[in-house]
């Protein structure tokens, strides 16, 4: 049975941890055996952790697990969480008689929306880390929990998205999670239809379609501003057996999701970046092909992860505010967003 989320990649568990005092969190997504792993960083203001030893010429072939994480940069700290829960565990790369686990993560900035973040001299992101470690399952919630609990886009709330399916053409499924967080919209204009809307998959995100016609104002560029205040972090998955310059270029073809979702995408403002694992149990029958069947489906698998995340986002208490968009039929958990400050 599938779930439509990225755990129907065999092998990989997802758990998310959040602290709705703070209205912020930690997700984590561990891998069973280690996984090959690259990374495409198109955003303007990213915030990342062991990134640089995902290029195809550094020596680590494959990671344990990794971290998405709010907090800006205090959420760096999420991936010595994680880091520690699989110390624990006796997973990590071998150095000598010791293990040291390969966790890359990145993270995306809610300071500013509404939380108590006077947290103290440390922040609570470590912990976070360690929790989300510690729930990862094959079953997880969507919407404003982990690193998408304090999300929003551009005037809707974000939140946690995820979806699957499997490649035509091919024996290999891809998998795709999402925590929106964006500086674009993910829906058009004033109205409740999503940009990803050719890509629904059994109404996953409402089942309204696209519209009739795309109103002029909704390409107009948002008037509120803020640098490195926005980014969505993505990963892709695949059961595919590829090289780490293989995940590299799979990563590169996914941030078409990302662009066909949000609009505007991948501006100076975002940190935007999208994570590709491949855990190598089906081998590829056409190298070239093949992989360019897998990019296709995996954008468009993000671009619905994209949707859903803000779908199925919900209130956080004494953090936001009903919007009107309850009128046009959406569901009422949905029509939330935060005050313009």
């Amino acid at each position: 049975m599938t779930r439509n989320r990225i755990t129907d990649i065999p092998g990989l568990r997802v758990g998310h941890a959040s602290d709705l005092t703070v209205a912020s969190g930690v997700t984590a997504i561990l891998f069973d055996a280690p996984v090959v792993a690259s990374v495409d960083v198109r955003g303007g203001g990213p915030g990342t952790r062991e990134t640089d030893l995902l290029d195809p010429e550094r020596t680590v072939e494959r990671i344990d697990a990794l971290v998405l994480s709010g907090g800006s940069v205090f959420g760096l700290d999420a991936g010595a969480g994680v880091t520690a829960w699989l110390a624990e565990a006796g997973r990590g790369f071998p150095v000598g008689p010791m293990r040291v686990p390969i966790v890359p993560g990145a993270i995306l900035f809610d300071l500013l929306n509404g939380g108590d973040k006077d947290w103290g001299r440390y922040p609570p992101y470590r912990e976070l880390g360690f929790l989300a470690a510690a729930a990862a399952s094959d079953d997880f919630a969507l919407g404003s929990v982990g690193a998408g609990t304090g999300a929003r886009t551009g005037r809707l709330k974000g939140g946690i998205g995820s979806a699957s399916a499997t490649v035509p053409g091919t024996s290999c499924s891809v998998g795709a999670l999402a925590a929106v967080n964006a500086f674009g919209s993910a829906t058009i204009g004033d109205g409740p239809h999503f940009w990803a809307a050719p890509f629904e998959v059994d109404d996953e995100f409402g089942g309204l379609g696209s519209p009739a016609r795309v109103p002029a104002d909704a390409l107009a560029f948002p008037a509120r501003t803020l640098p490195g205040a926005a980014t969505t972090l993505a990963v892709i998955a695949t059961d595919a057996a590829l090289t780490k310059a293989q995940c590299r270029r799979l990563a590169v073809a996914a941030q078409d999701g990302l662009a066909r979702a949000l609009v505007p995408a991948h501006t100076p403002l975002d940190g935007d970046l999208v994570f590709a694992v491949a855990t190598g149990t089906v081998p590829l029958t056409d190298l070239v092909a093949d992989l360019a069947r897998l990019g296709d489906a995996a954008a468009r698998v993000l671009a619905r992860s994209v949707a859903r995340g803000v779908y199925c986002a919900t209130t956080l208490p004494g953090h936001a505010v009903a919007a009107p968009l309850s009128v046009m039929g959406l569901p009422p958990a949905w029509c939330d967003v935060f005050r313009e400050s």
